[in-house]
């Protein structure tokens, strides 16, 4: 024999309150279209209700063991729950906070709002750069080919002379109701009408160039701002300026990956840039000083200090690829392929000394 309290995790003595009050917490938990839902549990758990919400039922099964009159409320055919009573179970919706969100919870959220106008699609463009435009930054012009505004019709995809008139289908309101069989019962949803796309009127003469799309194939040339110092593999947003909607709908989001062009000279490191230059031992040690061109165009003479680790880099500030970075020069050395003697006799005489 089931035990119908223990099914619902209630004491013998639970009110009616209680017992429908923990009834919809676990409807909610394990109902078939929720993540994580059981079904047999669910059915378990409604069939356990039907007979302990009854006062008759609930008198008969704590005295007998069992419901007479074949009244244990289990699925009725056609898929429903036989003896299910939806206004007194739900009519409240107290735990649920209303019929919107019992459908979220039940159905998935699907929304039930209409859709008055589509939006164009966003669109990423990449554009490549030089690591000098990256420093100073410039106006970019880019063009790419997309769905543009119809400009027989200005993108609303019909003759505003001849106007729109009121859908038939939906009465002008842009939505219709649909039916859908749920393990509650029917249930009645309100969707856009297909029609009229849920705007609710329908142009009298549609565009005889876009075909009442409001929008054509095209060519989009849009004009961005690289400001200086910027990233290699950034983005830059441009709002309203991709893919038209239709009729009149907004248009998508460009979005343009900037990509800088790799260097002959210069490395960078975030606002540092990096260079390599070959010196001799002797410019070394005689610190003479080292020529280094600059990203800018201009070449800067960098003097070697006394006492200066060769094993480090010399820092140029204000340098980089902005004010606040630096430029820095690593060192090689170069040994000579053949030593002359007056040399190597000054330098036997220094490692002596």
């Amino acid at each position: 024999m089931k035990d119908y309290y223990k099914i619902l995790g209630v004491d013998r003595a639970a009110s009616e309150d209680e017992i429908k009050k923990i009834y919809r917490h676990l409807a909610h938990k394990y109902h078939p279209d929720r993540p994580g839902g059981d079904e047999n549990k669910f059915k378990e758990i409604n069939e356990a209700y039907q007979v302990l919400s009854n006062k008759e039922k609930r008198g008969q099964y704590d005295r007998f063991g069992s419901v007479f009159e074949g009244a244990a409320g289990g699925p009725a055919a056609g898929g429903g729950f036989g003896g299910f009573d939806w206004n007194a179970n739900f009519g409240d919706f107290a735990d649920f906070g209303g019929l919107d969100d019992v459908w979220d919870v039940f159905f998935g959220g699907q929304s039930r709002k209409r859709r008055t106008h589509y939006r164009g699609s966003d669109i990423e463009a990449h554009q490549w750069i030089t690591l000098e435009e990256a420093m100073t930054g410039k106006k970019q012009k880019i063009s790419f080919n997309t769905k543009v505004s119809c400009d027989l019709c200005q993108g609303k995809g019909f003759n505003p002379e001849k106007g729109l008139a009121k859908c038939g289908i939906c009465g002008g309101r842009g939505e219709i109701r649909e039916n859908q069989r749920t393990f509650f019962g029917n249930f009645s949803r309100v969707v856009a009408c297909g029609t009229c796309r849920g705007l609710g009127e329908i142009p009298n003469e549609s565009c005889p160039r876009c075909k009442g799309s409001g929008r054509l194939s095209g060519l989009r040339e849009v004009t961005i701002e690289i400001r200086p110092g910027v990233e290699d593999n950034q983005m830059i947003k441009v709002k309203g300026l991709a893919e038209a909607g239709e009729r009149g709908g907004e248009a998508g989001d460009l979005y343009v990956r900037l990509r800088i062009k790799p260097h002959p000279v210069f490395e960078r490191a975030g606002d540092d840039l990096i260079i390599r230059k070959e010196i001799s031992l002797l410019d070394a040690l005689l610190g003479k000083k080292i020529p280094a061109p600059t990203l800018r165009g201009k070449t800067i003479e960098v003097e070697i200090p006394a006492g200066f680790n060769l094993k480090n880099d010399l820092v140029v500030k204000g340098e980089g690829i902005t004010p606040k970075g630096n430029l820095i020069i690593r060192l090689d050395f170069k040994t000579p392929k053949k030593l002359n003697p007056k040399i190597r006799k000054i330098l036997e005489d220094l490692e002596n000394e």
